[in-house]
């Protein structure tokens, strides 16, 4: 079953602990999503930034490192 995005509208906000709900995604399904995401530079990437993801330690470094690497423009 593939995953659905909903629009917010703000309507169904009704005491509901919405915000405090995880849901766990595998990395593959959300990363062409992020990447045309910043490609496009939408707006709704800036709603996130302050927002803390948890991924594994192989993964952190593994874009650690990558982040140390790459050649700066």
């Amino acid at each position: 079953m593939r995953p659905r995005l909903r629009l917010f509208t703000g309507e169904d906000e009704v005491g509901s602990s919405d915000a405090d709900a995880q849901v766990n995604v595998r990395f593959g399904e959300i990363t062409q999503a992020l990447v045309e995401a910043v490609r496009w530079d939408r707006t709704w990437l800036r709603d996130f930034e302050d927002d803390e993801v948890r991924v594994s330690s192989d993964l952190y470094e593994v874009i650690s490192s990558f982040t140390r690497l790459r050649p700066s423009a």
